[in-house]
């Protein structure tokens, strides 16, 4: 299954407009509450050195885009409705938002940093609003879905890990695969809260709740993107230092400014690369003043002052927490092609940790089925099953098909 990234919030603070700028998708945008009903799906880009260069090949890419030896690996970003305090009874879309972020694997928690947007996600009065607020409503919510599942039917749960001499951390997985909570994020949150395995029946409703806390950290990592930073004031600013303090990464971002480049540099109006901390105007008969005057705003505003409009550095940072590398598999390891002769053709996310058999997976399951061995690009050494792959491997796999 593809990795997913879900990006979350309250309405109207930005999420579609970063989604849009992130994937250059075409979400509608609107200022009020509700906009997104049903998810938008679309697909980020994260940059890697491309092999390309260290081979000295020009490269033809199939599943991605290289860009004078930056390889733009792609990743899957989930849009989903704005949620609202008590969500997780249903209050607004709240269902739908959940469900939606079943099988996220981490979120980027869209949050209005100039506190202009209030809980319902309504405009309000810019500085009214506490963005720490915004981070605690979404922890409770998500900590209340996950416990509501665990709540239900607990105490057969409990007995069953007793009576039928059953793990209670795979009986739990059992009740929460669908969340994409896997039996080792639950043993590592039962550890960290030093509950006892053996004695489930005795754990309590506020030794749950914390347990489901431990679990959200565990298997939904959030990254905090401050956006409107623009309008950010001094004492906004000390917020997000707040934020970092309770373990959160957190990013100034600018939405509509990444929005308003990529749009500019789609018609050729300026050079403008996601990620950088600069543009150069390229058609200056073309832009109207308006168009420059807002283009100079970004600049001084956005760019000048945080060195990006954060919406390629949240994608970046996100793999970081998700402990992601990169790997090209290809079907001649001499001169780096696929079938279709196509040079360093596909880029592969894969966790570190993860073996040639898991890359071998990843590129098709008949590869994995019938794997025989790989062989390292690089070293042309052979290599087996077991294989620890590096960020930047290029691979290739040998299997009897």
């Amino acid at each position: 299954m593809a990795m997913q990234i879900g990006i979350v919030g309250k309405p109207n603070v930005g999420k579609s407009t970063f989604f849009n700028a992130a994937t250059n998708a075409h979400a509608e945008i609107a200022n009020y509450p509700f906009t997104t009903i049903d998810a938008n799906r679309g697909v980020m880009y994260v940059r890697k050195p491309c092999p390309c260069k260290e081979f000295n090949v020009t490269c033809t890419p199939h599943n991605s885009e290289c860009k004078n030896g930056t390889r733009y690996v792609p990743i899957e970003a989930i849009d989903v409705a704005g949620l609202v305090p008590d969500a997780c009874k249903g209050k607004g879309l709240g269902n739908k938002f959940l469900d939606d972020l079943r099988q996220a694997d981490a979120l980027i928690h869209i949050i209005d940093g100039s506190g202009s947007t209030d809980e319902e996600g309504n405009p309000c009065e810019l500085g009214r609003n506490d963005p720490i607020k915004d981070v605690e409503f979404l922890e409770r919510e998500i900590n209340q879905w996950f416990f509501g599942i665990i709540k239900k039917n607990w105490e057969n749960i409990a007995r069953r890990s007793k009576l039928e001499n059953k793990k209670i951390e795979s009986l739990l997985e059992e009740k929460l695969t669908g969340l994409g909570i896997k039996e080792e994020h639950i043993k590592n949150s039962i550890r960290k809260m030093n509950l006892n395995p053996e004695t489930p029946d005795k754990w309590n409703d506020e030794e749950l709740l914390k347990l489901t806390d431990e679990l959200r950290k565990i298997s939904k990592p959030m990254l905090i993107a401050f956006n409107k930073s623009d309008k950010l004031t001094e004492e906004f600013i000390r917020k997000a230092d707040e934020i970092r303090k309770k373990g959160y990464k957190v990013v100034p971002t600018s939405a509509e400014s990444e929005l308003a480049l990529s749009n500019a540099a789609n018609k050729e109006l300026i050079d403008y690369k996601p990620g950088e901390k600069s543009f150069k105007i390229t058609n200056n008969e073309e832009l109207t003043d308006k168009q420059e005057k807002a283009l100079n705003y970004i600049q001084t505003h956005v760019l000048d002052k945080f060195g990006s409009t954060g919406i390629q550095k949240c994608i970046e940072e996100i793999v970081k927490m998700l402990d992601l590398i990169v790997a090209y598999p290809v079907e001649d390891e001499t001169h780096l092609k696929d079938k279709k002769d196509r040079i360093l053709p596909d880029a592969f996310f894969l966790k570190k940790g993860s073996t040639a058999k898991d890359l071998a997976y990843k590129v098709h399951t008949d590869l994995g089925d019938h794997f025989i061995r790989a062989i390292d690009a690089r070293t042309h050494r052979v290599i087996g099953a077991d294989h620890e792959i590096k960020d930047g491997d290029v691979i290739r796999i040998v299997a009897d098909i």
